[in-house]
């Protein structure tokens, strides 16, 4: 049942107790804490910050919030010192921003110098807060949640309400650019004591805190390789009392989301990409056994429940994303959400499959193949090959809603998608294949896997095929447009032509000197043999470039360069530039004219010739 109705938004419910939420609403004119009571009455706000609340975390007996605030580190009185900072800067008459490290911007955003810190609430019987919001990470110059894609998943709170243990980057100055050296830190939960790191020993990436229901164990997930942001997760145990750590799951070649204990802490519940799809697991802490719940389609979001039920929430290529219970037996799943029921009884979706073939080096590489909607034996269809970005990264059976492959199908196309080398769920080992060799084993097994479905599907039309990819599936496909010629058509989405100055574009260092090899005056050769730039000269299939103004990652002149180059060279070319979206297209209107767009383009070069 609906239990807010408010024209205000909101978001981010959390569980009290039985009969009690707490969630984040827009509904005072910013974001604060609400709280409601499921045996009746209207919510009633908790918190009245000044600044607005980023993400909540409850404490064990509802008596404290862990609340998400973007703070200037450097304030001795966080809150109040950063509302008057913010009240001078609106008062300034000069625009001019002056730097002396990097990052300078991130992802879609110029730095201010504020940081997202955890703030400590106190709330007394009537759920109202009570005394000073405390910033338990006072000081420190780094971000809980995390920037960009941090969440209340990034700290947690010890079941005695003692400390809250969260993950900050353990990084001084500029080398913020460069390292993963994300931390696990400690602080009591009254701000009495200065964080403490818990893994100061391991450079890599340690995060996903969750303590076991005894308060005795933590649970975390660590990378081993520092500055390699696509090394695998372990889970970890770190006895809270020794401090002594073992890893877990050495032998379990899959990287995990996310950790939820048990109610018995007997099993630990994670999901992680496996051959295309994205999988639960249960992982035994006495053992380190890890046991396959839910395979196919998209799972994600494990809860255990007392009863020994689990809920999770789960989508496919033809439906979106709902929840789910698993029986304690292990029986089949029960739906329990059906918010997209009646939509979906108005479409028709393309008929999919997983294949897979021999790639590069000999590995099996795996694909989903999906038939065009209303599909008729003995007729040919042209084809839309659709690359997908990270380059770690998978497509699964997922329902996605900026790359949704069954657009495609419902216009009349056969769409394939291939899980290259470098793509997660198949081990580490195919994942960090791509290092040093973008444009090698990738294009490779594109090609391969392109070759087998035409082979085995003779009514597409291999005269009447388009590739289309985003990020490093835009760099594939410029890197194609001076490989080959089979495309009748190309579409390229927030992708590099040039490597070698994409690095000095970028804010994330770390991630291009991993991929190339070191720096680009460390090692050029790394960037410059597979950047396609050095193959305009044979750039000659119709391409559409797509860019966005917002995005810090792959910057807009990287699209504004190979539009030139296409449009020097005499290539059919068009440019849909957006200079109020980031990597991603995300406002509904502008999505809808992406779509579009990119329709049309693909249209025109595959129609059937007369």
């Amino acid at each position: 049942r609906q239990l807010t109705s408010h024209s205000a938004g909101d978001f981010s419910a959390r569980w009290a107790d039985d009969t009690t939420l707490f969630f984040l609403s827009t509904r005072s004119g910013s974001v604060q804490v609400w709280r409601l009571s499921l045996d009746g009455g209207e919510a009633i706000q908790v918190t009245d910050l000044p600044l607005d609340v980023e993400s909540l975390v409850i404490g064990p007996d509802a008596s404290a919030l862990y609340l998400g605030l973007k703070v200037f580190p450097d304030c001795e009185d966080s809150i109040p010192c950063t509302v008057e900072r913010l009240e001078a800067k609106e008062k300034q008459k000069t625009t001019g921003m002056i730097f002396d490290s990097i990052l300078v911007r991130h992802w879609d955003h110029w730095k201010d110098g504020r940081r997202n810190h955890i703030v400590a609430v106190q709330i007394n019987d009537k759920g109202s807060m009570t005394g000073e919001a405390v910033d338990l990470m006072a000081g420190m110059d780094s971000d809980c949640p995390t920037i960009p894609w941090g969440g209340d998943g990034d700290y947690t709170v010890k079941p005695d309400g003692s400390s809250v243990v969260f993950t900050a980057k353990n990084a001084k100055g500029a080398e913020e650019a460069w390292t993963t050296n994300w931390d696990l830190w400690s602080v009591p939960t009254d701000g009495s004591k200065a964080p403490k790191s818990l893994t100061i020993t391991n450079k890599a990436w340690d995060t996903a805190p969750a303590f076991s229901p005894d308060g005795k164990t933590l649970a975390y997930l660590a990378m081993v390789r520092p500055n390699f942001e696509a090394d695998r997760f372990r889970v970890m145990l770190m006895d809270w009392a020794t401090g002594e750590t073992r890893t877990l799951t050495e032998k379990w070649d899959r990287s995990p989301r996310g950790l939820k204990w048990s109610p018995d802490g007997a099993k630990i519940y994670a999901s992680a990409d496996h051959v295309g799809n994205h999988s639960i697991f249960e992982i035994y802490p006495s053992t380190g056994h890890v046991q396959a719940l839910l395979t196919l389609h998209s799972n994600s979001n494990p809860q255990p429940l007392a009863d020994g039920r689990l809920l999770f929430s789960q989508d496919s290529m033809t439906a979106p994303k709902e929840i789910f219970v698993r029986p304690a037996d292990g029986g089949d799943s029960l739906q329990i959400t059906h918010f997209n029921d009646e939509r979906l009884a108005e479409l028709e979706f393309g008929e999919y499959k997983q294949f897979s073939f021999i790639g590069a080096h000999g590995d099996e590489v795996w694909g989903y193949m999906i038939r065009p909607v209303g599909f008729e034996a003995g007729k040919k269809y042209p084809l839309a090959f659709l690359i997908h970005g990270g380059p770690q990264g998978s497509f699964d059976d997922h329902w996605h809603y900026r790359w949704n492959p069954q657009i495609y199908a419902a216009h009349g196309y056969a769409m394939v998608m291939i899980d290259f080398h470098g793509s997660t769920g198949y081990g580490q080992a195919f994942t960090d294949a791509i290092r040093g060799d973008w444009g090698g084993a990738p294009y490779e097994d594109l090609m391969k896997g392109l070759d087998n479905v035409l082979l085995r599907h003779q009514w597409i039309d291999s005269d009447r095929m388009a590739a289309l990819g985003a990020s490093y599936g835009g760099f594939m496909v410029n890197w194609i447009q001076g490989q080959t010629d089979r495309f009748a058509a190309l579409v390229c989405h927030d992708g590099n032509l040039d490597e070698y100055m994409a690095y000095f574009d970028t804010e994330e260092l770390w991630f291009p000197e991993w991929e190339h090899g070191g720096t680009p005056w460390e090692n050029p050769e790394g960037y410059r043999k597979h950047s396609p730039v050095n193959h305009v000269a044979d750039f000659k299939t119709p391409e559409l470039v797509i860019h966005g103004a917002l995005d810090y990652r792959v910057v807009d002149t990287q699209g504004l360069a190979m539009f030139n180059a296409l449009q020097r060279m005499g290539v059919p070319s068009r440019l849909l530039y957006y200079p109020d979206e980031n990597h991603w297209v995300l406002k509904p209107l502008n999505s809808i004219q992406w779509h579009e767009v990119v329709l049309e383009w693909i249209d025109r070069w595959t129609a059937e010739k007369e």
